[in-house]
């Protein structure tokens, strides 16, 4: 693969992530669509564009029930936050909270990360908690604890989707495995689904998690995972931009600071360490 059609696959996935952020919070709020009706179509319509996909492919459906029921709640608790976080501060939490729980994971398993990693690690968190304090500015306590569940189970999928195997096989399995979890939330929760808040689900699913997640797939063939990581913080800065010309969201001082902290932070832990003299 050329170095400019990886570019454009990595590209198109980091848009397509940011459009996940984006059309829920629009759904959520310009539509009469509940976020538990909006969950199940997203993983529905996900489910359908994925095995289409692999079976297009020649491929065999894999994922697990375990990856599943992660994948269940991550897209339902990213669904009810939505309900009330803005684009911008809901992805900034997301993303904080995946990365914060796999290098969590990472230190749990016997890595030690150096000081620059440990300072970002701290840099980070404290851009999360000044983002939540209390205060004029800050989001709902309960809806950005739901984000904060929704990026808990993300980095637990993500954790899980390192075993060996095909990913868009496995993610189509997952997909299709959480949609009974999703079809019993909606039982409970569902109030209404108009036509607009359908078709932001389904665009939801089929286009930026279906085929963005294949996209994002094809794209980190050969990519160093340094650099696939590095390249994912241009999510929750796209979702600001986005939410600014799609939702007419401001862009805080608050949120600026703490931008910078969480994903400089990042930053600071993601980075390739120099190799040492032999």
């Amino acid at each position: 693969m050329s170095k400019f059609r990886q570019a454009l696959l990595v590209a198109a996935a980091m848009l397509a992530f940011a459009g996940n952020s984006l059309l829920c919070r629009l759904a959520l709020r310009t539509t009469e669509i509940d976020a538990g009706s909006f969950t199940v179509i997203r993983l529905a319509s996900g489910a359908l564009m994925l095995g289409l996909l692999v079976r297009l492919s020649g491929r065999v459906l894999g994922g697990s029930w375990m990856s599943a029921a992660a994948l269940f709640v991550y897209v339902a608790a990213f669904s009810f936050a939505y309900v009330a976080l803005p684009a911008a501060v809901g992805a900034l939490v997301l993303f904080g909270t995946v990365q914060v729980s796999m290098l969590g994971y990472a230190v749990l398993q016997g890595d030690r990360p150096g000081g620059l990693k440990l300072a970002g690690i701290g840099l980070a968190i404290l851009g999360l908690v000044l983002l939540l304090l209390p205060g004029l500015a800050a989001p709902s306590p309960f809806h950005a604890a739901l984000m904060l569940a929704a990026g808990v189970a993300w980095g637990v999928y993500s954790i899980r989707g390192r075993a060996p195997g095909e990913p868009t096989a496995e993610t189509s399995g997952n997909f299709l495995r959480a949609v009974p979890f999703a079809l019993a939330l909606a039982l409970l929760t569902a109030r209404h689904v108009d036509a607009d808040g359908a078709i932001y689900a389904v665009l939801s699913g089929a286009v930026t998690s279906g085929l963005g997640y294949a996209v994002w797939y094809a794209g980190l063939r050969g990519l160093p995972s340094a650099q696939a990581a590095t390249v994912q913080l241009s999510v929750p800065v796209l979702t600001a931009f986005g939410g600014v010309l799609l939702l007419g969201e401001p862009l805080t001082p608050r949120l600026l600071v703490c931008s910078a902290a969480i994903l400089g932070g990042i930053a600071l832990v993601i980075r390739p360490e120099a190799r040492r003299p032999a």
